[in-house]
């Protein structure tokens, strides 16, 4: 716990049976509450070894992609009582030992949500980002804060720590059950108005470590666009898509846990 708060560890994982030891190794226990992983359909034993940990584990019987994961993976917290929620990816790509940092942004009251930007510290290339990652990186990024109207280092960022808040009145059902759902989420969290921190941390691409091919990274950079272009005529009225409605579907859960009053858009 961190000022009282209950701190719940989410891994969307899919073939990390190499990596998620290692992943699990570094998070800070003594201030983690509780681990979650989510297997999307692995073909290897990502599970097992998860299961072998300790690790609270589900498994999806068929791949749902990215985004259904984390839908996942965030729908669990929720229901087993986190207040703070933090993704970090078991490939071994960012490191857990940064956890308390974002945690404790948004623990402070300040923040809604915490990125760990790999673009702050300036490692991005060092720690092994291939090149057409970093430019494309850069070039959404500059795009989106034009478009969106924001001054992020970095919306592409797989490590992430949410508010409960923030987890139960965005609507994130209707976002995109592929990669494009990261960005869908911060574009949301920006529309209603809740508050961004960043944290530097180091990039780490390793073999083992899962990374899109050139392909996906294009139809991904597409989305991310077309992602801040619906919010940018939404802010203007001339746009009502859903994933930014008022009344968007919001993750499932209990009556009891929906918020009483929706997520105000932000009139910034």
């Amino acid at each position: 716990m961190i000022h009282g708060l209950r701190v719940c560890v989410v891994m969307p994982g899919y073939n990390a049976e190499h990596t998620v030891k290692k992943t699990y190794d570094e998070i800070p226990k003594d201030l983690v509450d509780d681990v979650i992983l989510v297997d999307d359909g692995s073909t290897d034993r990502t599970a097992e070894v998860a299961r072998s940990l300790g690790v609270h584990t589900l498994v999806h019987p068929k791949n749902r992609g990215y985004g259904g994961n984390q839908k996942t993976c965030y729908t669990e917290a929720l229901k087993r009582g986190a207040d703070i929620v933090v993704m970090v990816h078991p490939d071994y790509q960012y490191t857990p030992k940064l956890i308390p940092a974002l945690a404790s942004c948004i623990a402070s009251g300040l923040y809604d949500v915490a990125l760990g930007s790999r673009i702050l510290g300036d490692t991005a290339l060092t720690g092994g980002m291939p090149l057409y990652k970093f430019v494309s990186n850069r070039f959404l990024t500059a795009a989106e804060n034009i478009l969106i109207g924001t001054r992020l280092s970095e919306y592409h960022t797989g490590f992430r720590a949410f508010s409960r808040k923030v987890l139960l009145e965005l609507p994130l059902e209707e976002n995109d059950d592929g990669f494009v759902f990261d960005n869908q989420m911060l574009v949301q969290a920006v529309y209603f108005g809740f508050k961004i921190a960043e944290v530097t941390c180091p990039t780490r691409y390793e073999t083992a470590s899962s990374s899109i091919g050139f392909g996906k990274s294009v139809e991904y950079g597409f989305g991310v666009l077309g992602t801040a272009l619906r919010m940018r005529l939404a802010k203007h009225g001339l746009a009502n898509p859903r994933f930014l409605a008022e009344n968007g579907r919001r993750l499932a859960l209990p009556e009891t846990e929906r918020p009483k009053a929706k997520a105000g858009r932000s009139r910034r």
